[in-house]
C-alpha cells in the first residue's frame, strides 16, 4: 500500500439493520461481519465503484450519533440523485434538503438515514472552482 485509504466506519444502534438498509439504498454489498455477544463489531461493505464502508454496533466506547446527526456529513456522487433519494426515503430515511439543482451545477438533496447519519446525494460539481464559487458569491448576496 502506497498511501492511506479512508473508508468511514459508520456506529448505529441496529447494525444489521443499517447493513440491510446500505444494501438497499446504496447497492452496498456485504463482504465480512463478525459479531461479539450477539452485537455486530465490524461489518465491511463493498460500495459501486470501488469504495468501502464499515459498520459497527453502537456501545460504551463508540456511541451512536445524538439525535438529528452528528458532525460528519457523507457525499454520494451519483448520475440519478433523484432515485436514491427516493429509495433512502422508501426505506426509512428523512430527507433534510429536497434534491434539486444548486447554484453550482450540481443537482443535489440531503437525507438523514434511520441511523442518524446525515447524506449529500447529487451528480458531480460541473463548474469549476472560480465559476462554483462565483455561483456561491451571489448566491450568498441574495438570502
Amino acid at each position: 500500500m502506497s498511501g492511506p485509504q479512508i473508508s468511514p466506519k459508520l456506529v448505529v444502534r441496529g447494525a444489521d439493520e443499517a447493513i440491510a438498509f446500505y444494501e438497499a439504498v446504496l447497492g452496498a454489498r456485504p463482504r465480512s461481519r463478525y459479531a461479539a455477544g450477539g452485537a455486530v463489531v465490524f461489518a465491511s461493505l463493498d460500495l459501486p465503484r470501488g469504495a468501502q464502508l464499515q459498520v459497527k454496533e453502537a456501545d460504551d466506547t463508540d456511541p451512536a450519533p445524538p439525535e438529528g446527526g452528528g458532525g460528519v456529513v457523507l457525499d454520494i456522487l451519483t448520475d440519478d440523485p433523484d432515485a436514491v433519494m427516493q429509495r433512502a426515503l422508501d426505506h426509512g430515511a428523512s430527507e433534510v434538503f429536497p434534491v434539486a439543482d444548486q447554484p453550482y451545477g450540481a443537482r443535489q438533496g440531503r437525507f438523514r438515514d434511520p441511523f442518524g447519519h446525515q447524506w449529500v446525494v447529487g451528480t458531480p460539481v460541473a463548474m469549476s472552482d472560480e465559476q462554483v464559487q462565483a455561483a456561491l458569491d451571489a448566491w450568498s448576496r441574495h438570502t
